[in-house]
């Protein structure tokens, strides 16, 4: 790794063009991205699939301005090849996962569609602990041609915020890399949440998209290419620019005996007796992190 990945990646970059009532977010994913990816022996397709989840997980997870909140993302299905993706952030934490069916996915080849992938699935995005606790979630059909496309879905439909986001994943022998660009309209500003007169074709919005969208998908992976500089090449025409370091993301699986021994706590003792083995101990199998954790109680 070049001494330019290791300063550039793997943590979030937060910007605003205070002129064109726009905020954005753009992020380059790569140790963080292949420790969640070696949990599991996944093949190239659900590898790439979990980077773009993770990735969109770290730019719409990094919108998040209250301490501990945490963005849930969801993509399922009830015949879709895959049964479940899922993934997380919180306070630059990272964990996903992806449940999937080893014998259809083979048929599909080497790069299989969205809806390949999933058929007729939805996709769910949750905000907990906003607020001072609240609870928003937003459920929309997994359409599009990625999971990208089906974020911008979310944020319409769901929160009337003009979104583009852009996503570029490259899965080598010696490891994978992953990067995006998030840009929101925001006519109300960043704290605003009353935004529905916010319009897809208001000029500010109509030329920061265009401007947004000639991002390429090797300029998003070039490690030799800071994310500042990115902004720059796509945003250097504007009278003000401002950004700022956001987290750095890590792998933030949050499994241990103590959790699962609380969780199990809230258990009848009939069910508890279900579930443990000849040893009297009750194995409880992360997904996230792929970790049997044997509990005693």
């Amino acid at each position: 790794m070049s001494q330019q990945s290791e300063i550039f990646t793997d943590q979030i970059l937060n910007f605003t063009l205070p002129a064109r009532d726009a905020r954005g977010r753009a992020v380059r994913l790569d140790c963080v991205l292949n420790t969640v990816l070696s949990a599991h022996d996944y093949p190239a397709p659900i590898r790439h699939l979990l980077a773009e989840a993770l990735v969109l997980a770290a730019l719409i997870g990094g919108l998040l301005k209250d301490a501990g909140a945490q963005m849930t993302m969801q993509a399922q299905t009830q015949d879709g090849v895959v049964k479940l993706l899922a993934c997380d952030y919180r306070a630059g934490e990272v964990r996903g996962y992806v449940d999937f069916d080893t014998e259809r996915l083979a048929g599909l080849g080497s790069n299989p569609s969205l809806f390949a992938l999933f058929g007729q699935g939805y996709l769910a995005i949750t905000f907990d602990g906003v607020g001072g606790g609240e609870r928003y979630q937003g459920i929309v059909p997994l359409e599009g041609e990625s999971l990208a496309n089906a974020c911008e879905n979310y944020f319409v439909q769901s929160e009337q915020v003009p979104t583009l986001i852009r996503l570029g994943v490259r899965n080598d022998p010696d490891g994978c890399v992953a990067g995006g660009i998030l840009i929101q309209h925001l006519p109300d500003g960043e704290d605003g949440r009353d935004r529905l007169h916010a319009r897809l074709d208001h000029p500010h919005w109509e030329h920061v998209s265009i401007m947004g969208g000639t991002i390429r998908h090797d300029e998003l992976l070039d490690e030799e290419l800071s994310l500042e500089a990115i902004i720059w090449r796509l945003f250097h025409e504007e009278d003000s620019i401002k950004v700022e370091p956001g987290a750095h993301v890590i792998r933030g699986c949050r499994c241990s005996i103590a959790h699962y021994q609380s969780v199990l706590n809230t258990f009848p003792p009939q069910e508890l007796n279900e579930m443990r083995d000849d040893d009297g101990v009750i194995k409880v199998d992360c997904a996230f992190c792929s970790q049997v954790f044997p509990i005693a109680i």
